[in-house]
């Protein structure tokens, strides 16, 4: 049997909330950062002066070097009217990491990321007593891909594998905890496989601790063909993943607000949990101050569309996004009512939610047509095949197979 969790305060706060208001989350932390123009000695000071690597650019550093910038980044957001600030933590795997051979401060970077935002939490809302803001713990997707080969030549290779992705999520999610995150959000995932193993590595340590993590997903649709990077339709992410029963599941990043509503509305009528939508300012533009097209009242305006359309529960904004888009969001959106939690489904109307590509739904009770999955590799069934095998011609079954595939 499962074992069974004990609630957490903050997630029962949260999703009370939301049941009454929409929460608003940060805008991009890499746009602000590049507005203080850093350079190198920034992303050594105090700690790297000696390393043989270069690491500008390795934004997860200033934690450490220029913690004092990231708290100044948090607390504009925070006074834009963010109810939740992400951790600077997006490449805080040790798999990220080791582009810049780092791999042993992951702990130290995550640790110190949590608690920089949670100052900035605290020091908020001790000026504004009204205000209860969160910290999420921001998981990246890593730079390696569990689903696809990054080899043409080889397609069964995998430059990374399903526990490697485990141990690094892990690690990293349970720094984030100590410095203090309220949330852990994986983020702008674009490969359903690396998810598993980040949803894995997190529910490993719920048992641990033997209490729920708060949890909040957020997926990339990478174009407008409605699909994430491995390939998965929005329903089909969603019924992949719905098991880990997060506070919420979104989409950010990649597109903007404008492209991405189809998506978000599509999210809203499968998901059984509450929606959140960060996309970016619009398409990249190196002609506007932020690089992106989206102005704070453009942005702001299309994502008072999916409010009042009612798909949505909590909203910010991925890259290209400012303080002052955030502003405009909260000042624009606040004013409409969350989206409703869909009603529990009465058990003869359930349906068995299944996914490759593509969501494959069942209806568990009542007739139900037969569902051929596939029996080609069968000696009983399939002479050609069961000949293949007594022949020993071991390569030309496995042809067999990824025909049926």
């Amino acid at each position: 049997m499962p074992l069974k969790l004990k609630p957490h305060p903050i997630a029962e706060e949260i999703r009370e909330r939301l049941k009454k208001e929409i929460l608003f989350l940060d805008g991009a932390m890499g746009t602000m950062i590049q507005q203080y123009k850093l350079q190198e000695a920034d992303f050594r000071k105090g700690h790297f002066e000696n390393h043989p690597k270069d690491l500008k650019g390795n934004n997860d550093l200033l934690c450490l070097t220029r913690p004092e910038v990231i708290l100044e980044i948090h607390t504009q957001y925070l006074e834009a009217g963010c109810d939740i600030i992400e951790t600077n933590t997006f490449n805080g795997t040790s798999i990220s990491q080791s582009d810049y051979g780092l791999e042993h401060k992951v702990k130290e970077i995550n640790k110190a990321a949590a608690a920089i935002a949670k100052k900035a939490c605290h020091e908020f809302m001790k000026k504004n007593p009204g205000r209860k803001c969160y910290v999420a713990g921001a998981l990246g997707p890593t730079n390696r891909t569990a689903s696809i080969s990054p080899d043409v030549n080889r397609p069964g290779y995998r430059a990374i594998h399903f526990d490697e992705l485990v141990a690094a999520y892990a690690e990293q999610a349970e720094a984030l905890l100590e410095g203090g995150a309220d949330i852990l959000l994986p983020e702008t995932v674009f490969d359903t496989l690396n998810l598993k193993a980040c949803l894995y590595a997190i529910k490993t340590i719920e048992e641990k601790r033997g209490e729920e993590i708060p949890l909040m997903i957020s997926v990339t649709i990478t174009d407008q063909s409605g699909r994430t990077l491995s390939g998965q339709t929005t329903e089909a992410f969603w019924n992949s993943i719905r098991h880990a029963k997060p506070i919420s599941v979104g989409i950010n990043c990649a597109l903007g607000a404008d492209l991405m509503a189809p998506y978000i509305s599509e999210l809203s009528r499968v998901a059984s949990c509450h929606v959140s939508c960060y996309p970016n300012a619009g398409l990249p533009n190196p002609l506007s101050p932020t690089g992106y097209d989206e102005t704070p009242e453009s942005m702001a305006s299309a994502l008072a569309g999916m409010a009042s359309d009612r798909t949505v529960t909590i909203v910010g904004g991925c890259c290209g996004s400012t303080p002052a888009h955030i502003k405009a969001i909260v000042e624009e959106v606040r004013r409409h009512q969350p989206r409703p939690l869909p009603k529990p489904i009465p058990i003869e109307d359930q349906t068995l939610k299944l996914s490759g590509l593509e969501p494959l739904n069942l209806k568990s009770t009542g007739e139900r047509p037969f569902i051929m999955v596939g029996e080609r590799t069968n000696v009983t069934g399939s002479p050609k095949f069961a000949k293949l095998i007594r022949e020993g011609k071991l390569d030309e079954a496995l042809k067999v197979a990824r025909q049926q595939v």
